[in-house]
């Protein structure tokens, strides 16, 4: 990074002080700023204390930013990406500092770790669950290879679920809003049951909205959904030493995938699908701004039955003991199982019942109209499981903390993917695609000033595997008495063992099946140092490594193995507290070197929606990450945030398909799913207490810049076309909270608005540029809504 760039990215970083973002901790009485406690370290302690760049989110900002689902939080979290996938209610790419995957498979593994109480969420195809009852968020960002070892090597997500209370309590909350969106949750804390040292808590949420685009098709509208959830979680002082704690969560998802309109196509595409209407088919849409209505087909599933929308059902147990036998040591053992199914109309076409002259060897002209599509299908079943057990144990002493652990992860995945799509060609084209020299001519003779025809394909990608891994891990942090514990020196390692197994079932392909295993082995180190300059100002230095499993890529016909894929990262920052806590400022510098990175080559032709994945080379990382929480004045809480992120490859190879000669083209290729930058500002401001209750406004407003899809304009000829630009996002809230119920209740109720500048957002888009065409899904309009909460 040039001493200029970095000059410009602080002066802006201090800017942000004036108006910040991120509502991250909340205000304390007298105006000071209060501490959140965080576990990024595996042990409990403050997060200014944490030599790590990390954003923590409270329960009450959740709740007054209505987080539902874990991807809203990329809004208020530098350097953060996480975007629904088209097709399913709960995928996501997830993507921190520019490291991440985008490959939604049921056997791809993540770039980023996400934890539930402790437990890994091994498929980025659940990642997405309903939060219904939560404490905490805390992002961690840069590797994390160390303390959570498996896949985090951009970083790791951690969903804390909130502890039992003491007392009896009930608590009930409702919503209304655009598009008939209404949810219920209702919590019950349980107080110690009976006497015993047992405390549950049990939280159940349902969930529904229309869709925002009408389908003239149906009833059954795009980004419709139900939702059901269950979490549970049951606490137990066994004795004053022995812990338990027993967490479950239960989700259940029912909607229409969103609407993904047609944004980009080949002359010879547009030409073909737009002759439908003329052939007793629905009109082709095609159109590069939002719609608001359309026609949107469905599929016949496996049952025979024909659906627009897709399913998805998750279901997690978590058993965690811990023995507290001194200060120099306290174990504890994690143990969970989850499992994850999905059933998804893929519904990647935009239109309706088009049709078609496709080719037809049992027509007298051999070519005949038929139902035609761009591309559509049902992944179904596709399903996971997982099983873990963590050990742990941690202490202190003398000038020593330290964590030692041993973790075991075993899984099982399995998907069946049945795809319909048109391919398009001119008549002189069907050579390309085996077509005898005779048939061609006989197509043309039979069928005279016939221009373009269709070839329906129906093939199948059935694959599925295993993964096992073993680690032991260990840290250990040294703050010497001598220097009154401000200097602390870390140092940590973890070695990994993993082992895994594809196999991809080619029936109906004429291809022999496919069935491979592979092996990994892995050593990540951590060194940090980091000073107390104040009691209210830190500083810190992070040299960390991190590491991905290799495997192999399902969505091929033949055995396409890849290694693992590793980082080297270098991060300096500064957490400090100001004026007497009324301000705080966190800033991390990062470098990271990047080797082996692990490249999804999405490709889409007559076997589908396919890819290739390789270890395209070498890259670099570098950014800037800042965020800031200010108490001017009584009452008022101003936040921000700025994320910076600037990578570039050193090395890309690439094999040319027409030389088949293996090429570096570094210099074109782009980091997918990658914003250059993203920030956050907003407001709040508490109002002197009325007698009947107190009342808070806040607005925020988020921005991301421009974001590419896919690496290679070469390979991806619609790249740009689908790309998603700059876009921000204006949002406001008002609060009447604490009104007085009686004696033991009380009320809290607000009204908001999300995007409320109605911006145009492209959250996601595909190029199937094989195909001859790009389609894109965009982001709700404007909407608005109230929330009431009772508390008993």
């Amino acid at each position: 990074m040039s001493r200029d760039k970095l000059s410009r990215l602080l002066l802006i970083s201090a800017a942000c002080v004036a108006t910040p973002a991120v509502a991250q901790e909340a205000q304390a009485n007298r105006g000071q700023l209060e501490d959140i406690v965080v576990t990024a370290r595996r042990t409990a302690e403050a997060l200014q204390d944490t030599p790590v760049s990390i954003s923590a989110f409270s329960q009450n900002f959740l709740e007054r930013q209505n987080v539902q689902q874990v991807d809203k939080i990329a809004q208020f979290t530098p350097n953060l990406v996480i975007s629904r996938q088209p097709s399913s209610l709960s995928a996501a790419s997830i993507l921190i500092r520019g490291i991440g995957q985008t490959e939604p498979s049921a056997v791809a593994e993540p770039g980023v770790g996400m934890y539930l109480d402790g437990v890994y969420i091994a498929r980025t195809g659940g990642a997405i669950l309903d939060l219904v009852d939560l404490e905490r968020i805390e992002v961690l960002r840069g590797p994390q290879g160390t303390l959570f070892g498996r896949n985090t090597i951009g970083g790791a997500v951690q969903l804390v679920s909130r502890t039992p209370t003491d007392d009896f309590g009930i608590q009930e909350k409702l919503g209304y809003g655009s598009f008939n969106s209404w949810y219920t949750k209702t919590t019950l804390n349980t107080g110690h049951l009976l006497g015993s040292p047992f405390k549950a808590t049990i939280s159940y949420q349902h969930r529904e909205k229309d869709g925002w685009v009408d389908n003239k098709l149906t009833s059954h509208d795009p980004y419709g959904l139900k939702s059901d959830a269950v979490w549970a979680r049951l606490h137990g002082d066994l004795s004053d030493s022995l812990k338990l704690d027993y967490s479950f969560d239960w989700n259940k998802q029912k909607g229409q995938p969103p609407y993904f309109q047609l944004v980009a196509a080949s002359a010879d595409v547009l030409n073909y699908f737009s002759r439908s209407a003329s052939l007793g088919g629905d009109p082709l849409i095609f159109s590069r701004e939002r719609l608001r209505d359309g026609l949107q087909e469905g599929f016949t599933d496996t049952r025979g039955n024909y659906r627009w929308d897709s399913r998805s059902k998750s279901v997690g147990h978590a058993l965690t003991l811990e023995y507290d036998a001194s200060k120099a040591l306290t174990l504890k053992s994690i143990t969970a199982y989850r499992k994850f199914d999905q059933d998804t109309i893929l519904g990647l076409s935009g239109n309706g019942n088009l049709r078609g002259v496709v080719f037809d060897a049992t027509s007298p002209t051999l070519t005949s109209v038929q139902r035609v599509t761009t591309y559509q299908g049902n992944n179904a079943p596709q399903t996971q499981e997982q099983f873990s057990q963590e050990l742990q144990a941690t202490g202190e002493v003398g000038d020593f903390k330290y964590v030692l652990g041993a973790y075991y992860f075993y899984e099982r995945a399995e998907e069946f993917n049945h795809q319909f799509l048109t391919i398009v060609t001119p008549v002189t084209g069907l050579t390309n695609f085996g077509f005898p020299a005779a048939v061609v001519g006989a197509v043309q003779a039979l069928n005279p000033g016939l221009d373009l025809i269709g070839i329906n394909a129906f093939p199948p990608a059935h694959f599925g595997g295993t993964a096992d891994s073993y680690a032991l891990f260990g840290q250990a942090s040294w703050r010497p008495s001598a220097l009154d514990g401000r200097l602390e020196v870390t140092g940590g390692l973890r070695y990994t063992w993993d082992s895994k197994s594809l196999f991809i079932d080619n029936d109906g392909n004429g291809t022999p099946d496919v069935r491979g295993k592979t092996r990994f082995t892995n050593l990540s180190w951590l060194g940090s140092v980091n000073y107390k300059i104040t009691d209210e100002i830190m500083v810190y230095g992070r040299v960390s490594t991190g590491y991905k499993s290799g495997g192999f890529n399902p969505r091929t016909t033949v055995l396409n193995s890849f290694n693992p894929e590793k980082v080297l990262s270098y991060e300096a920052g500064l957490k400090a507290d100001w004026f007497d806590r009324r301000l705080r400022t966190n800033l991390a510098l990062y470098y990271t070197d990047y080797k082996d990175k692990q490249i999804n080559q999405f490709a889409s032709g007559t076997g589908g929606a396919t890819s290739i994945i390789l270890n395209a080379g070498k890259a670099r990382i570098q950014g800037v990450e800042f965020e800031a929480t200010a108490v001017p004045v009584e009452g008022l809480t101003l936040t921000g945030s700025l994320g910076y992120t600037d990578p570039k490859f050193k090395q890309f190879a690439f094999r040319d398909p027409v030389t088949n000669m293996v090429i570096d083209v570094a210099h074109e290729a782009r980091f997918s799913n990658v914003p250059k930058w993203n920030w956050n500002a907003g407001a709040q401001y508490s109002f002197p207490s009325f007698g009947f209750g107190e009342l808070s406004a806040q607005v925020n407003y988020s921005y991301r810049s421009k974001m590419y899809f896919f690496p290679l304009d070469r390979v991806n000829i619609f790249n740009k076309d689908v790309a998603s630009p700059g876009q921000g996002t204006l949002s406001a809230r008002l609060t009447l909270s604490n009104v007085e119920l009686g004696t033991r209740s009380k009320m809290e109720i607000s009204a908001w608005g999300e995007n409320l500048a109605n911006n145009d957002k492209l959250a996601y888009g595909i190029d199937f540029g094989g195909l001859g065409f790009g389609g894109a899904y965009f982001a709700e309009p404007r909407s608005f809504g109230v929330d009431v909460k009772l508390t008993y």
